[in-house]
C-alpha cells in the first residue's frame, strides 16, 4: 500500500514537471528577425510601393506590419499574415495629399510572433510629385490632354471648346508599374481628388481658352467669378456661389461679376437696391450666408450662428424657417419650397426678436391658397403651431387641425383670396416669448 502511494506521487510530481516544462515553453520569448531586400531609392506620390521582407523566428510567427509615415504622421498601414519563416512580399499605398512637398518618408516593419515578441525596422524613401508628361481632362462626349505649362505641376488644355462652360474631371496617366490613375473632381465647392464628379469650368468669354490645373496646389480654372462685397464667392457647383459673411444693417454691397445683374430678382426682406450692382443690406447686424443662384437669378440669404444654420433660441433670437406650399422665392412657379426642407426659406430677423416674409401676390405666393408654417430650424424639429403663434389677420389664419388646416400650417381665411401682384408682408413677433408669438399679415 505504501508502495502504491509513493508512485503515485512519483507520477503526479513527475506530470506536474513536464506541464511546467511545457508552460515555460509556450511562454518563452521568440527571437524575431527581419530583413528587408527592397531597394528605397525613391517613390511618388499615389503609387503603391513594393517590399519584399526576410523573417525568421525560433517559435511560431504572427504578422509582419508595414506602416508609412509622413513625419509623425501613419499615413498607410498594411497587414500581412507571417505563416513560416521565409521571404514575404506586399504594397503599401503613397497617399497623394494636396500641398505637400517633396521629402523623405519613413517605411517602418513591425514583425511579431505568437509570443507576442516583435522587432521593429524603419527605413527612408524618399517621395516627390510626379512629373506627369500629360493630363486628361473628361468630359461626358470627349478627353482632352492637358499639357505642362512650364509652371511647376501646372497643365493646361488650350482649344476652342464647344461651349464656354466645360463640365468634366481630370485624371493622370499611369507612368510607371508602381503608379496608380489619380482622379481630380468636384466635391463640396472646390477640387478634390479621388472623386469623378465634374469640375464646373467656366470660361468669360467664347473661341480658344485654357482649362487649367495644377497638381500640387490644386488650383484649377477658369471659373465664373463673383465679388459679394469684398469676398470672393465659392462656387459649389455651376449654378451656385456661396459666402458666409459678417454683414450689419444698413452696410452697402457692391456685387461684381455678374453681367446680367440687371435682370436678378432682389429680396426685399434683405436687400434695399441702390444702382443693379448696389445693395443695402435690411436685416440685423449677424453672420449670414449668401448664395448667389445663377438659374434663378436671385441672392438667398440664410442667419448663421457662427459658421452654422442659425436656429430659434429660448429667448427668441436666431432664426425662423418657412417650409410648406404655395410659396418660394423668386418665384413660387419656378421654385416653390414645398416640403423639401433644403428648400426652406430663411425669414429676415429685423430686430426686437422680428421676423419678416415679404411675398408679392401671384409672383411669390399663391393667390387662392396658401399652406406653409413657420419652424424653428431648416429641417423637420421644432415648429410654430396654434399653441405657440396667434393671429387676428383679416387675411391668414393659423390651424389648428379642426379649422381648416393642419396646425401651425397657415391658411386664407374663408372667402379670401391675395391681390395679384400686391405686397403682402407677414412679421412673427417673438418679443413675449417663443410660446407667445404673434403673427401679423400686411399689404402694402
Amino acid at each position: 500500500m505504501n508502495t502504491f502511494k509513493y508512485l503515485l506521487t512519483a507520477v503526479i510530481g513527475f506530470s506536474m514537471l513536464t506541464a511546467c516544462s511545457d508552460d515555460d515553453n509556450e511562454l518563452s520569448p521568440g527571437n524575431p528577425v527581419l530583413e528587408s531586400k527592397t531597394q528605397f531609392s525613391g517613390a511618388h506620390f499615389g503609387d503603391d510601393f513594393p517590399f519584399t521582407v526576410t523573417v525568421s523566428d525560433n517559435v511560431p510567427l504572427s504578422t509582419l506590419t508595414a506602416k508609412l509615415y509622413f513625419g509623425d504622421e501613419e499615413v498607410s498601414k498594411t497587414v500581412i499574415r507571417t505563416i513560416e519563416n521565409g521571404d514575404y512580399s506586399g504594397t503599401i499605398r503613397i497617399p497623394f495629399y494636396k500641398d505637400i512637398s517633396d521629402g523623405v518618408a519613413a517605411l517602418e516593419f513591425t514583425l511579431m510572433d505568437t509570443h507576442l515578441t516583435s522587432v521593429k525596422k524603419s527605413f527612408d524613401l524618399p517621395v516627390s510629385r510626379a512629373n506627369y508628361p500629360y493630363l486628361i481632362l473628361v468630359t461626358a462626349d470627349v478627353s482632352y490632354p492637358m499639357l505642362p505649362t512650364g509652371v511647376p505641376y501646372e497643365y493646361a488644355a488650350t482649344r476652342a471648346f464647344p461651349s464656354t462652360e466645360v463640365s468634366g474631371y481630370i485624371k493622370t496617366p499611369v507612368i510607371d508599374d508602381n503608379g496608380n490613375e489619380i482622379s481630380f473632381g468636384w466635391e463640396a465647392g472646390v477640387v478634390t481628388h479621388g472623386v469623378t464628379a465634374d469640375i464646373p469650368f467656366v470660361s468669360p468669354q467664347a473661341g480658344i481658352f485654357s482649362v487649367t490645373f495644377n497638381t500640387k496646389s490644386y488650383t484649377a480654372g477658369p471659373f465664373f467669378e463673383i465679388l459679394f462685397g469684398d469676398r470672393k464667392m465659392s462656387m459649389m457647383d455651376k449654378e451656385n456661389f456661396q459666402t458666409d459673411i459678417s454683414l450689419t444693417q444698413n452696410q452697402e454691397i457692391t456685387v461684381e461679376g455678374i453681367a446680367d445683374i440687371s435682370d436678378w430678382w432682389i429680396d426685399p426682406d434683405f436687400f434695399t437696391k441702390v444702382s443693379d450692382n448696389q445693395f443695402t443690406f435690411v436685416p440685423i447686424d449677424g453672420n449670414y450666408r449668401i448664395i448667389a443662384n445663377t438659374t434663378h437669378k436671385w441672392f438667398r440669404v440664410e442667419v448663421l450662428t457662427g459658421s452654422s444654420l442659425a436656429t430659434l433660441q429660448a429667448d427668441g433670437t436666431g432664426a425662423i424657417w418657412v417650409i410648406g406650399e404655395r410659396v418660394g422665392k423668386p418665384s413660387v412657379a419656378t421654385n416653390e419650397v414645398g416640403w423639401n426642407t433644403d428648400n426652406a426659406l430663411c425669414m429676415s430677423p429685423i430686430g426686437g426678436k422680428k421676423y419678416q416674409l415679404t411675398v408679392v401676390g401671384g409672383q411669390t405666393i399663391r393667390t387662392e391658397s396658401i399652406n406653409f408654417k413657420f419652424f424653428h430650424q431648416k429641417g423637420w424639429g421644432g415648429e410654430f403651431g396654434s399653441a405657440s403663434l396667434t393671429t387676428t389677420s383679416d387675411l391668414v389664419f393659423v390651424g389648428n387641425g379642426s379649422n381648416g388646416a393642419d396646425n401651425g400650417n397657415l391658411g386664407l381665411v374663408e372667402g379670401v383670396t391675395l391681390e395679384t401682384d400686391a405686397t403682402y408682408v407677414f412679421v412673427v413677433d417673438l418679443s413675449a416669448g417663443v410660446d407667445n408669438g404673434i403673427l401679423t399679415v400686411t399689404k402694402k
